[in-house]
């Protein structure tokens, strides 16, 4: 089962991937066609066919081209032909617009009435929450009080809303959509589409779906208070952390940081609030003056440039043992909790390991091939209930059930901070509100897709400066508000 909108990112993603889009609606248009024949009998009788504008409605129009010869075919389409809105839609409405038959809203009522059949194929996943809007409403009635035998396309029209068509049968396409049931919506037949296997585990821009847009009248802080702990031998990673999460779009970043190096992480950027430490290193002094900076944050970031010096990893552990927001858990924090993986057991965590970490946090060396590395790290997500961000040529994402990967990226990103700009991404985005799983999938297609445009500025002389850089270029690519 699949949520409406985890569907919406899937299709993105394919028409990102090079997948057609066209080639999937003629076989979920085909699916409809062949269903309606073999388990209604459609040959020769009078079928009628509400059309929407989207592809659900495009769905439609190819399953009537379909079935044109083999049945009275009419088409009632809810707006005019100049209102599809998606090329593939209108694509097919090219192809049966004098092929068949095809009246408008005027004309719904006794064209139902004439019909043996009703396709829906109005509304479907793409459609906008709230009650459903005229002409829709009018043809949902219309139908919905013929009596005739309704075959919704995809999802019945209105599913979850204040009016929704109640179908014989729906054919549904990839998946069974969440919410579906057979008291809603009749018989459930599923239709491969062609995004199944390697489409459906390839993240892409459809993931930005996921991301939170901010309310006109939000303040600051509404929209992520993060907290970086990091720092001490290494003053760089948890800036560079700081400056991902500002990149995709926190709105306050705070970085816990030994004493001694307080200063030098405050000197790189004025954006930047820097805490004071005791100590020259992270230690069980500074565990107390932590949890009371986390009473204020929705999210965590530890682990960039701590160093791994013993009393470092106890206060690591001693901090996540009592942690409550949502956590990332990277570089030498990875250390820390392999000695102890109980400590993130169910809680909303996402561990950021390379090929060497992992090993280090699981105690076993990964296989070579990629489907076996899935499978290990799946496991070990499964396990404890955690999400793992594998970095990597392609990185792995997984929540211990669905294994995703993201092919941005580019051998330039070898250079030191990319892994603390990623941490940081990940972090803002928990802290913006996102669930693990989905915010590690931005992250890494973020982190990548903006080390690719640095790539092309800097070549192989690129920094995570520069990816950091470069990631609200990738908002403003991939958000939509």
């Amino acid at each position: 089962m699949i949520t409406p909108l985890d569907m919406r990112v899937l299709d993105a993603n394919a028409r990102y991937a090079g997948i057609s889009i066209l080639e999937a609606m003629e076989k979920a248009g085909r699916g409809v066609s062949d269903f309606l024949l073999k388990e209604f009998a459609a040959k020769g009788k009078r079928v009628a066919i509400l059309v929407g504008t989207g592809n659900n409605g495009g769905d439609g129009l190819v399953a009537a081209w379909h079935l044109r010869d083999l049945c009275v075919v009419t088409l009632i389409l809810a707006r005019g032909p100049d209102d599809f809105a998606t090329n593939e839609a209108r694509h097919n409405w090219g192809r049966v617009q004098s092929a068949v038959a095809h009246v408008d809203t005027t004309h719904a009522k006794e064209t139902i009435a004439s019909a043996d059949l009703i396709v829906d194929a109005l509304l479907g996943i793409g459609a906008r929450p709230g009650p459903v809007r005229e002409p829709y409403r009018t043809l949902l009635d219309v139908a919905a009080a013929s009596g005739k035998p309704i075959i919704s396309v995809d999802i019945p029209s209105g599913l979850g809303g204040d009016l929704a068509v109640h179908p014989a049968a729906t054919v549904t396409m990839h998946d069974v959509k969440e919410g579906m049931t057979e008291a809603n919506s009749g018989r459930i037949t599923v239709v491969d589409v062609g995004f199944s296997g390697e489409p459906a585990s390839l993240i892409g821009p459809g993931d930005f779906l996921y991301y939170p847009i901010p309310r006109e009248d939000s303040h600051k802080g509404q929209n992520g208070r993060l907290l970086v702990i990091g720092g001490g031998p290494f003053t760089g990673a948890p800036a560079l952390a700081a400056f991902g999460a500002y990149g995709i779009g926190a709105d306050v970043v705070h970085v816990a940081t030994p004493q001694d190096t307080a200063a030098v992480v405050a000197g790189y950027s004025p954006n930047l609030i820097v805490h004071g430490l005791p100590g020259h290193v992270l230690g069980p002094s500074a565990v107390g003056a932590v949890h009371d900076l986390l009473e204020k944050m929705d999210a965590l970031v530890i682990g960039p440039g701590l160093g791994d010096a013993a009393d470092t990893l106890t206060a690591i552990r001693e901090i996540l043992a009592a942690v409550k927001v949502p956590t990332v858990i990277d570089a030498d924090g990875i250390t820390a909790v392999s000695k102890d993986l109980g400590l993130l057991s169910g809680k909303p965590v996402v561990v950021t390991p390379h090929a060497r970490e992992y090993e280090i946090l699981s105690g076993a060396a990964l296989p070579k091939d990629s489907e076996g590395r899935a499978h290990r790290v799946r496991e070990l997500a499964a396990k404890h209930g955690i999400t793992v961000l594998l970095k990597g040529k392609v990185d792995l994402v997984t929540d211990g059930t669905q294994v995703r990967h993201n092919r941005t990226g580019n051998a330039g990103m070898t250079v030191g901070g990319t892994g603390d700009v990623l941490a940081g991404i990940v972090g803002g985005l928990l802290a913006k509100g996102v669930a693990p799983f989905p915010a590690a999938r931005m992250a890494a297609f973020a982190n990548g897709h903006a080390g690719d445009l640095a790539f092309r500025e800097k070549s192989y002389g690129l920094t995570a400066t520069d990816v950091a850089a470069n990631v609200p270029a990738v908002l403003r690519a991939f958000v939509r508000a």
